[in-house]
């Protein structure tokens, strides 16, 4: 049986990039996230044993959400920290000691190249993507010229972003914007209000997806216990098919973001 698992040490030897900064002289007192922006395996894990459907599809990345992020991070004058590598390789928005971080099976997908993976295999993916992508959001959170913008509020608000499939094992999806937020509902009970005021979507909090699914852990581990506000959303991914439509989108998301700010 061919072996997609990856030799030890060959991380360190490729020298993978796993997130980017964009926009890092933003001057809004916001930090956007997008941590499955990307559905890049590097070439040595010989695409985790997937066929080309899979490496395109949602089990690979958000479809549309990158895209998306860019242009609230534009229209909000933000920075924004977006993964460079699939959350197949290592899903950044789940703690390594939670044991889910790298899926051998993803919805219906079986993933070959994640299965049997040795405890240095797994400490490899987690030292080169997951910790260089969490200390680059670190970084530009407590960039004292970011901090310098704090006004009263507990900022800077942490909002990631994030897009769903619009049919999920076998079941359509009737919601098309979740705002999801964990303890401190404070801006995703802001966002709401702007997003029913400005769009006819379907909104919904704490959906498609519960946070009891572990999908908070990146708000979590940065604004959570920091009492930064934030919150967590997520669009249905054939609302961002084409460049009119993640442009339409973002215009509304970053108006209501800004007005939900704005009100705090």
């Amino acid at each position: 049986m061919e072996n997609h698992n990856t030799s030890i040490n060959l991380f360190s030897e490729h020298s993978i990039e796993s997130a980017r900064l964009i926009n890092p002289d933003g001057k809004a007192p916001i930090v956007l996230i997008c941590e499955h922006a990307s559905n890049f395996i590097p070439p040595f894990l010989n695409d985790l044993g997937l066929n080309q459907e899979g490496l395109v599809s949602h089990a690979a990345w958000d479809i549309g959400a990158y895209e998306m992020a860019c242009e609230v991070s534009e229209l909000l004058d933000a920075p924004l920290i977006a993964a460079k590598v699939s959350r197949l390789v290592y899903d950044c928005n789940r703690a390594p000691e939670s044991g889910i971080g790298i899926p051998s099976k993803s919805e219906v997908i079986d993933v070959p190249g994640n299965k049997n993976l040795s405890e240095i295999e797994i400490n490899e993916r987690v030292k080169y993507v997951y910790e260089p992508f969490h200390e680059l959001i670190n970084q530009t959170i407590y960039n004292p010229d970011r901090l310098a913008l704090s006004t009263q509020h507990a900022t800077p608000a942490i909002i990631t972003i994030h897009s769903f499939t619009p049919v999920y094992f076998g079941e359509k999806r009737s919601v098309e914007l979740g705002i999801l937020h964990d303890k401190d509902d404070r801006l995703a009970k802001l966002v709401m209000g702007e997003v029913k005021n400005r769009t006819q979507l379907k909104a919904e909090f704490n959906a498609p997806y519960d946070v009891s699914d572990n999908v908070m852990h990146t708000i979590n581990k940065h604004a959570q216990d920091k009492k930064f506000m934030n919150v967590m959303i997520e669009i249905k991914n054939d609302l961002l098919s084409n460049s009119s439509d993640i442009n339409a989108m973002a215009v509304d998301l970053s108006t209501s973001i800004y007005e939900a700010l704005a009100n705090a």
